[in-house]
């Protein structure tokens, strides 16, 4: 048996941050047919399925074994794509692995870049103490426990969309410990309100979560068309936090004294990334290219301000630290010595997530070799044909609390199966706040129980599963109530 896939549909995997396939003129085999054989009952498919979950267990035991989660899965992608070849090969056909292989590849290099210019972009305004002196501010406010509660869960809602929501969450984690102190109940709470807003706030926006990235990309969501999920995502968050911020006290925590110092050209690297998020947006909407281009003009753009930086300081060893104009920062005017303010563009590059970037590589050649063995064709009948697109958009949800929601949307965007609007709106909601039902279910959740060791657990965030759940169930229903023009079928 054997399934003939447009490389544009289910094979290409193009879900990933790129639509590079349909976007590249000139690709020779991207306009070609391949010929997916059905190797699901096959020895191969079965040992293919083997490895993949083998590597995935080590990447769930990723804390205890201390093992990064970038190995396995590598791993396994090569050995899965030297099944695929050789299975092909036994069948007379030399062609569609390779094929199928470099689609792949071209949607990974394209992933890869994007994620690199956005961390390069996440990395230097740390470096230059953005997001120090947001901490510091919010910690020298003198807010209530329940105040900190509520307004670092809203930060944290509108900061995902536009930064990561893994940065967000450790970002305001760090206040919440800074302020709660010993208090591990205020913290506990505050953290699973961050992780939930996180989540939440990165679900109505391209830029917000690599599974909404990679619906945009894919071309199945349009940029503005995301801002209709704002409502049902603001809902998920809304309910477990007020559900939450009742067991808090109105108390008073001791008034934090710390300082912050920003350095010169902070405010210049926020708008150039400002500029750049505009330039992939308008890169794709506007002139169809892929909008990794104007990610990486974005980054050049950066690194031409930091030979002026580096300059400067060449030239200007002892100019002044900027100030952000908040006198609760309490800010040296004295610039520190060379050494700190020397600023390296690539030391930015160096910091990116490095692990995280070769694990997207390992999940997606996987994926896609499986997929070149059938199974994607098979679980899209499975799951969109049996059981249908509603039940199972929802069950994509839940079960990216259990594995990642990476693979998972990976895997519905290579299936692509025939839905409307609305069950595509859907599915990129249900992936993006359903992680949030168990702290291994997101980045965000895994980093803040790393940060808050021993404080924000897995027990501790399951504890409050039924009040997240509920926002999980509110968000559905008000995205079926609101956007119900979308849909077509159930």
């Amino acid at each position: 048996m054997t399934f003939r896939v447009n490389s544009g549909n289910a094979l290409t995997l193009g879900p990933v941050w790129l639509a590079a396939l349909l976007l590249l003129p000139g690709s020779a085999h991207a306009s070609a047919d391949l010929l997916v054989r059905d190797f699901t009952t096959h020895w191969a498919g079965w040992l293919a399925v083997g490895i993949f979950i083998t590597a995935y267990a080590f990447v769930v035991a990723e804390e205890s074994l201390h093992l990064r989660k970038s190995k396995p899965t590598m791993v396994a992608a090569g050995l899965i794509w030297l099944i695929v070849a050789l299975v092909y090969a036994t069948h007379g056909d030399t062609h569609t692995a390779e094929l199928a292989v470099k689609q792949n590849l071209e949607e990974f290099g394209e992933l890869f870049l994007f994620l690199l210019a956005a961390m390069t972009y996440i990395n230097t305004m740390d470096e230059r103490g953005v997001f120090d002196a947001l901490r510091v501010w919010l910690v020298t406010r003198g807010f209530s426990l329940r105040a900190i509660f509520w307004v670092t869960g809203l930060l944290a809602f509108m900061i995902s969309p536009i930064a990561d929501n893994l940065t967000t969450a450790l970002l305001m984690a760090t206040v919440v410990m800074a302020v709660g102190g010993g208090n591990h109940k205020f913290v506990a709470a505050s953290c699973i309100n961050i992780v939930v807003a996180a989540n939440a706030g990165g679900a109505f926006s391209p830029f917000g979560d690599i599974t909404t990235l990679m619906v945009w990309q894919k071309g199945v969501v349009q940029f503005q068309e995301f801002f209709s999920l704002l409502l049902p995502s603001a809902v998920n968050w809304l309910i477990p936090a007020s559900i939450l911020s009742l067991t808090l006290p109105n108390a008073q925590p001791a008034r934090a004294s710390e300082t912050a110092q920003l350095q010169h050209g902070a405010w210049v690297v926020v708008g150039l990334f400002v500029v750049t998020i505009a330039m992939a947006v308008s890169a794709h909407n506007f002139l169809h290219l892929p909008p990794v281009l104007g990610m990486m003009t974005g980054l050049g753009f950066l690194k031409l301000y930091g030979y002026y930086l580096q300059q400067r300081t060449r030239f200007y060893p002892q100019a002044p630290v900027e100030s952000p104009g908040v006198n609760a920062l309490k800010l040296e005017k004295t610039a520190p010595s060379s050494e700190q303010t020397q600023f390296n563009i690539f030391k930015s590059l160096e910091r990116a997530e490095w692990d995280t970037l070769m694990f997207f590589y390992g999940i997606i050649l996987s994926v896609g070799g499986l997929g070149t063995l059938g199974y994607l064709a098979v679980g899209s009948q499975l799951m969109y044909g049996d059981l249908g697109p509603t039940t199972a958009n929802i069950l994509v949800g839940m079960l990216s609390a259990i594995v990642d929601n990476i693979p998972v949307m990976f895997a519905v965007l290579a299936m692509n199966p025939q839905m409307d609007h609305g069950q595509w709106l859907l599915v990129t909601l249900t992936a993006g706040v359903g992680g949030s039902l168990l702290s291994i279910g997101s980045a965000a959740g895994v980093a803040v129980m790393g940060q808050a060791r021993g404080i924000y657990t897995f027990f501790a965030h399951l504890k409050w599963t039924w009040a997240i759940a509920l926002g999980y169930a509110a968000s559905i229903w008000i995205h079926f109530l609101i956007n119900g023009s979308k849909f077509t079928s159930h």
